[in-house]
């Protein structure tokens, strides 16, 4: 009898065992796919900073040759500092997206200067953007797959009981609306 309870005890104890590594192993799981999550953002942040420092050059070479486009300068700067204080991914992601959109009216712009076009200085700058715009796109891709991810994990058996108990919540997506979720199309004119 003592015999019989004493395996009832290693077996109550080894099932005891097990269910914590499985537990420890869920949580590792999403603390993997958080950090995933928060790499993925760092990395988007990165692009859009990188893209907003190089309006300002933007600005001064479009200023010289379209002297009667100021109205077009001056939102693309407020746009700007504006997306430079968001905070949050929906207000980021919102900046982004006027960002985009005033950057494809500067381009536009451009088509009515042919000396602004033909600057070596523009077509640099309008090349570099372009290329942002395209990283940015397959960032934000990469991001959301990784959101996907982590909210599929802690809204799913048995990864909801570990999330819950911990209080994860969901991430957000970084959405943009309308034409903009394809990058920007900047045609780089020939001299």
């Amino acid at each position: 009898m003592a015999a019989l309870e004493i395996s009832g005890g290693f077996i109550v104890l080894g099932l005891i065992i097990i269910g914590l590594f499985f537990v420890i192993a869920i949580y590792n799981g999403l603390i993997s796919l958080r950090n995933n999550i928060d790499k993925a953002w760092a990395n988007i942040d990165v692009l859009l900073k990188k893209r907003l420092d190089l309006i300002p050059n933007l600005v001064e070479i479009v200023k010289g040759y379209a002297i009667y486009e100021r109205s077009v300068l001056e939102e693309i700067t407020k746009i700007r500092v504006s997306a430079l204080q968001a905070e949050g991914i929906p207000e980021k992601a919102r900046g982004s997206e006027a960002v985009s959109t005033l950057l494809g009216s500067v381009f536009a712009l451009a088509e009515n200067y042919p000396d602004l076009k033909a600057s070596d200085n523009f077509l640099n700058l309008q090349k570099e953007l372009s290329t942002i715009e395209s990283q940015i796109a397959q960032r934000r891709e990469f991001y959301n797959d990784s959101v996907l991810l982590y909210n599929t994990n802690i809204r799913t058996i048995p990864g909801v009981i570990v999330a819950d108990f911990l209080k994860y919540t969901p991430r957000e997506y970084f959405m943009v609306d309308g034409d903009v979720e394809t990058p920007v199309r900047i045609a780089i004119g020939t001299k």
